[in-house]
């Protein structure tokens, strides 16, 4: 996409945006912005800019070394349909302090053809085990 500009300075991130349009999603719907703080604070956050103004998030957390996982990436309403998320995602996996990671896990409900071109797959093999646990605030 023309004029397109990801970063990883989280001093250029537009918070308040970005916090509201994750509590309006299906899976951050229940999140505070204190919740977002430290969640963003502890990861590595792609920022998808068009001539400086941010038009999409996602980022990823882990150790950085083996495991990673993918989360919140969301486009702004007006931008979608324009390849950003897919620029956050491929971003994500080509930064420099991921690049030993082997292993990468995301959740999704809705975009399993986006995650699909960079070969995500359904787990399906039963090694996989999760345990979701409500925090305060989620």
């Amino acid at each position: 996409m023309s004029g397109l500009e990801i970063s990883f300075d989280l001093s250029r991130i537009d918070f308040d945006r970005t916090s509201a349009l994750i509590r309006q999603s299906y899976w951050g719907a229940k999140r505070t912005d204190d919740i977002h703080r430290r969640a963003f604070a502890h990861s590595i956050c792609a920022i998808a800019l068009i001539d400086g103004e941010q038009v999409g998030f996602a980022r990823a957390s882990g150790d950085r070394a083996i495991f990673a996982r993918i989360s919140d990436v969301i486009v702004w309403p007006e931008h979608r349909g324009a390849g950003i998320g897919r620029a956050l995602v491929q971003a994500l996996l080509d930064h420099p302090e991921l690049a030993t990671v082997s292993t990468w896990m995301l959740a999704t409900s809705d975009a399993h053809g986006l995650y699909a071109r960079f070969g995500f797959e359904p787990v399906t093999n039963g090694n996989e085990m999760r345990l979701d646990r409500s925090a305060p605030g989620q």
